[in-house]
């Protein structure tokens, strides 16, 4: 089940990425439309992060490519895109402040070999007021709780001031109240237009804050609005009928009201 999109802003053609031969990642091909909160979802090495990583070109393909804004290369519109990577993939024991972190963003937007203008320092100021971590502007990186860092890099994303985000694990090793208030920050980025991608493993999470779905377990199941694709038999055909998961999806049907699909 993929959803047909009419003028979107992420469009992925016959995407392939191997590692040593091996497919990570098989023949996807979808298009997200613009102002959406779309969930990536699928079981460990479903290739989540490989797609992300694709997108951005991050990762060599064997085959297809990814078209964003209707553009391609990524350069043409680089500046418009913002990618939060995963939270075990950064050196946090690098010497620099919260505040040097979120500024980070900017330079997206500049030369580097150009000053940074109060204008760039009070956007970067808001963005730490907007999760929650002004406070914290002059205290090393390195010394706060890995909820605390996910959110600056959260900060630093916002202070890129892009269209679409892409980002890998979000909440992965956070307490349930930086949870939150991710998420809210998230909501608040779909009402202003932001088109957001997110690797996540929570399905119920999942269920309750994402507009849109991708399901992916190398190749793609299912890419659509919530409702479409957040089915039992496109969740088994991800997941490959484990029980834990299976029984998950029940409890949410129960709670939820989901939609069960019809036998064809």
């Amino acid at each position: 089940m993929i959803e047909e999109v009419k003028d979107p802003v992420i469009e992925v053609h016959d995407m392939t990425v191997t590692y040593n031969r091996k497919p990570a990642l098989w023949n996807a091909d979808f298009a997200i439309p613009k102002g959406k909160l779309v969930g990536i979802i699928g079981p460990n090495g479903a290739g989540k992060s490989t797609l992300i990583k694709a997108i951005m070109g991050l990762v060599p393909l064997s085959s297809g490519y990814a078209r964003l804004f209707d553009q391609q290369p990524l350069e043409a519109v680089r500046e418009r895109i913002s990618y939060v990577p995963q939270k075990e993939s950064v050196d946090w024991d690098f010497p620099a402040s919260v505040m040097d972190v979120v500024l980070m963003g900017r330079y997206n937007r500049k030369s580097l070999f150009r000053w940074l203008t109060k204008k760039d320092r009070q956007i970067a100021q808001e963005a730490l007021e907007k999760v929650r971590m002004e406070q914290f502007a002059n205290r090393q990186i390195a010394q706060l709780s890995g909820g605390q860092q996910q959110r600056v890099f959260l900060a630093r994303a916002l202070a890129q001031q892009a269209d679409i985000y892409l980002m890998d694990e979000p909440f992965a090793g956070v307490d349930a109240a930086s949870e939150n208030a991710i998420m809210n920050i998230l909501l608040e980025m779909r009402s202003s237009g932001k088109t957001i991608l997110v690797v996540h493993h929570d399905l119920q999470s999942a269920y309750k804050f994402f507009d849109w779905i991708i399901l992916l377990n190398t190749r793609l199941v299912a890419v659509g609005p919530k409702a479409s694709v957040f089915t039992p038999e496109l969740i088994e055909e991800a997941y490959g009928g484990q029980l834990s998961i299976l029984t998950k999806i029940g409890h949410l049907l129960q709670e939820e009201t989901l939609p069960v699909r019809e036998p064809q």
